[in-house]
């Protein structure tokens, strides 16, 4: 038998498949870099005597493992022919380096059940993620019933010891759940239609040992905003394969002769520098594939927006007040939420009108713009096009337009329906209205929000099949749409906070709310597991008000702009009412963000937690390091034990100096005289020492924030 082994390299990281001419190719590695032209360089099957009672040919796993033929674990495909053609095997195998070295296509063929499957991997040299896609084609002259097909299978080891995934709630995003991995099944279904707050489509697999810095670990995310499974399966020789693919509702895969059915992308990669290693890579991943309006991003500007200063009650001279205030403080995007357009009062109405209420806005919108701008700042608009209220000029005169089931009663959620957008005529409508406002006003930003889960979404006005997934691509089609005719516009995803965060959505837009709670302790850890699939610059993080509007619980503000810096600032309280010690302090907190946001956001991130209560995080590279050191717990100690910081250049010696050291209500205390001496210039010590003892910390209150700067001392 004729076999090709196919490598793919990238700097730290290896891929191998073995490929005979006539069958489907074998996964022989995925994980850190082995030598050039390493593989075992012969057909592996049959070296191995088979135990009793096995088939006669050895199942090895495959890139598409298939049902029916002697494969017993999950299967990439599960698909079938009015009952015919249920079964799958691969006859014929062809390569096509689109890449050489680095990324390959592989054209499978089933002659048997008539199918076409071509499958692309492609490993980045220098991210080291793999980006694997699948795309079925039916070559048969009936129609073909797809139920479940994988966007990857992808290859573990037989050491592989814990799962960490992504579980929570609207207000409780990034939930980390751990579960140990052994003989039993693992796996994540969602069903809500959209990214969801319960079930993030993407893991994280350690091995044993691994740590946040050091030992090997695997991670994947599906870039998919709808639904969604992943599995983790133990194999019979000891491995494990993981397959990550949209959840298909009942209809959904069908595919009629000829056509072809295109998975979402799997961002995969390993790294032997632990979750923060893996986080490094995801974070270099995103940042290429992003699209900013001029081809780079720039500074990330700090804004102000309107929603928990006034929700819906909006009034222009109140609002244009509260512009006033922003600018003064150092505010440089004012963004208007919700309540803005036709007969927008509460959340009962309104919704689909997109146009300016006459009675709050009687001249529209351009004079607030005007005043926005005037005052030096960009002008940023929310809107919500997915959804229409039942009370709304829209629905009364398109009810069709809602997706729903013929005979079923309508199921709302925060008194709103879901519009079909795949409909053209629905999709048109938004556009145009949308358009229009960007056309008649410098609209830089809109926060584009999507607040409820998807039910009785059948297409063609609930007489057709299910919607799921084709509301997911007429958003994506829509949001290119509107970012083709207006490219200097930028848009945030937002769904009832962090609902619809994920590396498909992220193709369109540049920012993500990460949660509507702006506690700042539950952002704490909302923003750490956020972390470790995305980079800073695009977490919404915002200095709320106390106590806050959605816990009741208060922290100072040095806190609250402590953990709002670490993303992409901005503020949401009506500073309008702010004393002026307490808008000096947020001032200066401002100004401090915009002096170190260039490290924050093009920086590498490094974080990690303490057993005595800390959270905390780095950002910029091993010769000039920003820390924020969170205490989130009082401490078990009676000394706070130091904090080491493995990062570090070993053979280099640090100025180490506290960043801020604000007076009055904003003060970070620091009464240890190490930190009074960091304070006052800072001190010298080596990055040896940093790495392996620590840190020093002072004892302090919980709810507090160290800021430190680590330079490298050149001589």
């Amino acid at each position: 038998m004729t076999v090709e082994f196919l490598t793919l390299h990238s700097r730290h990281s290896t891929l191998v498949l073995e490929c005979p001419a006539q069958e489907a190719p074998l996964w022989r590695y995925w994980g850190p870099r082995l030598p050039n032209h390493s593989t075992p360089g012969t057909d592996l099957r049959g070296t191995r005597p088979l135990p009793s009672f096995m088939l006669d040919l050895d199942q090895p796993l495959t890139v598409v493992p298939t049902f029916g033929v002697g494969w017993f674990g999950q299967s990439a495909l599960l698909a079938h022919r009015a009952g015919l053609d249920f079964a799958q095997a691969i006859t014929q195998c062809e390569v096509e380096w689109t890449t050489p070295g680095s990324a390959v296509v592989l054209h499978l063929t089933d002659a048997i059940a008539q199918l076409r499957f071509e499958v692309s991997l492609a490993l980045d040299v220098d991210t080291d993620v793999l980006t694997l896609q699948t795309c079925l084609t039916n070559l048969g002259d009936k129609e073909l019933d797809v139920q479940w097909l994988a966007a990857g299978t992808l290859p573990l080891p037989g050491d592989a010891a814990t799962v960490r995934s992504y579980a929570g709630q609207h207000n409780h995003e990034f939930l980390l759940q751990t579960d140990t991995l052994g003989r039993s099944q693992w796996r994540r279904e969602n069903r809500r239609g959209r990214t969801s707050h319960d079930c993030f489509p993407g893991a994280v697999v350690t091995t044993p040992g691994s740590t946040e810095h050091s030992g090997l670990v695997f991670g994947a995310h599906l870039a998919w905003s709808g639904n969604h499974q992943q599995t983790i399966e133990w194999l019979h020789d000891g491995q494990y394969q993981w397959q990550m693919g949209e959840w298909l509702a009942p209809g959904e895969g069908r595919l009629a002769p000829g056509n072809s059915l295109h998975t979402p992308e799997i961002i995969a990669t390993c790294s032997t520098q632990g979750l923060n290693g893996l986080a490094a890579n995801f974070h270099a991943a995103l940042r290429a594939r992003m699209a900013w309006p001029g081809g780079q991003m720039r500074p990330r500007p700090v804004h102000l927006n309107t929603w928990e200063a006034f929700y819906m009650d909006l009034v222009p001279g109140d609002v244009m007040a509260l512009a006033d205030a922003a600018a003064k403080v150092g505010v440089e995007r004012f963004v208007l939420d919700d309540g803005w357009f036709k007969n927008r009062h509460h959340d009962r109405a309104g919704l689909g009108d997109w146009w300016p209420d006459a009675v709050k806005f009687p001249q529209g919108l351009g004079p607030l713009v005007h005043h926005v701008n005037a005052l030096g700042m960009e002008f940023g608009l929310w809107v919500e096009p997915e959804m229409v209220n039942p009370d709304s000029d829209l629905f009364r005169n398109h009810p069709g337009w809602a997706l729903q089931i013929a005979g079923r009663p309508l199921i709302t959620a925060r008194n709103q329906l879901v519009l079909d957008i795949s409909r053209p005529e629905a999709a048109d409508y938004l556009f145009g209205k949308i358009d229009a406002l960007l056309a008649a006003h410098p609209i830089r930003y809109l926060k584009w929000d999507h607040n409820r889960d998807l039910t009785t979404a059948a297409l063609a006005g609930g007489l057709g099949g299910a919607a799921y997934r084709a509301q997911v691509h007429a958003v994506y089609a829509l949001l290119a749409r509107l970012r083709a005719a207006h490219p200097e516009v930028e848009i945030e995803s937002c769904s009832g906070g962090g609902g619809r965060i994920d590396f498909g959505v992220l193709r369109y837009t540049h920012r993500v709310w990460t949660s509507d709670c702006i506690d700042a302790m539950s952002r704490v850890q909302i923003q750490h597991g956020f972390g470790q699939f995305f980079p800073p610059e695009i977490l919404g993080s915002h200095i709320g008000t106390a106590p806050a509007h959605t816990t009741g619980r208060s922290q100072s503000l040095a806190f609250r702009a402590a953990v709002a810096m670490t993303g992409h600032l901005g503020v949401e309280l009506d500073v309008r009412h702010l004393d002026e010690s307490t808008s000096s302090a947020l001032s200066t907190w401002i100004a401090c963000y915009k002096k170190y946001r260039d490290q924050i956001h093009h920086g590498r991130v490094w974080r990690g937690e303490a057993a005595d209560g800390l959270v905390w995080q780095a950002h910029g590279d091993a010769d000039d390091l920003l820390l924020f050191v969170y205490r989130c717990q009082p401490t078990n100690h009676r000394y706070t034990p130091p904090l080491r910081l493995p990062m570090l250049d070993t053979s280099a010696r640090y100025q180490v100096e506290q960043v801020v050291a604000i007076a009055g209500e904003g003060a970070v205390q620091s009464p240890a005289p190490f930190f009074t001496t960091l304070q006052n210039g800072g001190v010298a010590l080596d990055g040896a020492w940093l790495a392996q003892a620590g840190l020093p910390l002072p004892r302090a209150t919980a709810e507090t924030c160290f800021i430190v700067r680590l330079q490298i001392i050149r001589t």
